[in-house]
């Protein structure tokens, strides 16, 4: 393949479509107490939520190494592409994208062309597929970008967490901090908002925080074709829930998929926090667009 596609352990992509178009992922650290190790490899979400269960005991994350993405770069080229793309969660969220850019500038920017997809979970993982297919269909590498930043910025992801105690923890509340204020009681809708997370509205209930959930990812959702990932840590039937509500919802499904949050994300967000990532089908910009849009970048 010319152009193949890496990305990080965020993207939580299902394992099948992982293989079916070769992409590569490179996985983030995961901080126990006593140990650390990879995400996805070595620490799963069933031992983050096992840790974040007992009072007192913290987990944390880690960014890989730019050696990790420089192997994992010239390991690709070497079997074969020609050029990458290699996509990643947000930099307003973690080091991952700096890591990547870093080892891209090693390895030779000509080669490797590295996308902030401004995002989390699927929400960077539907850029990742999208990428994946526009590169087993022969477009360049300038093409495949364009593809994942067109599908990274239709894409909307919504959550709900049972606390804010995680989010506040690792830092990655932003604003919703000053707007809930001291307000625990309240269960918030929260999105991520130009790489960030902010609060979208304020719920009584958790039972009423999910109905919003819902609705909100069925207006985001639109009239046309869409895909769709229900997400949760440690909360599988409020997951399954919000799946069989989404089927019902959405008469243009094109695709949903329901996993687990990886120990990275989950880290975050605690155990039963749950999320829908809404990915209606992008306009994709003509290959000359591309072109044009890597110049003036």
């Amino acid at each position: 393949m010319p152009v193949a596609v890496v990305t990080d352990s965020t993207a939580y992509l299902p394992g099948e479509l992982l293989e079916q178009y070769g992409i590569d992922v490179v996985p983030l650290y995961v901080i126990l107490p006593g140990r650390s190790g990879r995400e996805g490899l070595e620490i799963g979400p069933e031992e983050v939520a096992r840790t974040l269960a007992v009072r007192g005991q913290q987990v944390s994350t880690s960014r890989p190494t730019t050696g990790d993405f420089v192997a994992a770069y010239r390991h690709r080229l070497d079997s074969g592409a020609e050029r990458l793309v290699s996509i990643h969660l947000s930099s307003e969220l973690s080091g991952t994208w700096d890591a990547a850019r870093l080892a891209a500038s090693q390895v030779g920017e000509h080669l490797v062309t590295v996308v902030d997809s401004r995002s989390a979970a699927m929400g960077g993982g539907f850029a990742v597929l999208a990428a994946a297919r526009a590169a087993a269909e022969g477009a360049d590498m300038a093409s495949v970008a364009a593809v994942a930043r067109a599908t990274a910025a239709a894409t909307r992801t919504f959550f709900v967490v049972d606390s804010l105690e995680y989010l506040r923890r690792g830092g990655r509340l932003g604003s919703a901090a000053a707007v809930l204020g001291s307000a625990l009681s309240v269960k918030p809708l929260l999105h991520v908002q130009e790489g960030r997370v902010v609060s979208l509205e304020k719920v009584r209930t958790f039972s009423r925080a999910l109905n919003r959930l819902v609705q909100r990812a069925v207006e985001a959702a639109g009239e046309g074709p869409v895909s769709v990932a229900v997400h949760h840590l440690a909360a599988p039937e409020r997951a399954e829930r919000l799946a069989a509500e989404l089927r019902e919802r959405l008469p243009r499904l094109r695709e949903l998929y329901v996993s687990e949050l990886g120990a990275a994300i989950g880290a975050h967000v605690g155990p039963g926090a749950v999320g829908i990532v809404v990915s209606p089908e992008a306009e994709q910009p003509a290959e000359g667009a591309a072109h044009e849009e890597q110049q003036a970048g």
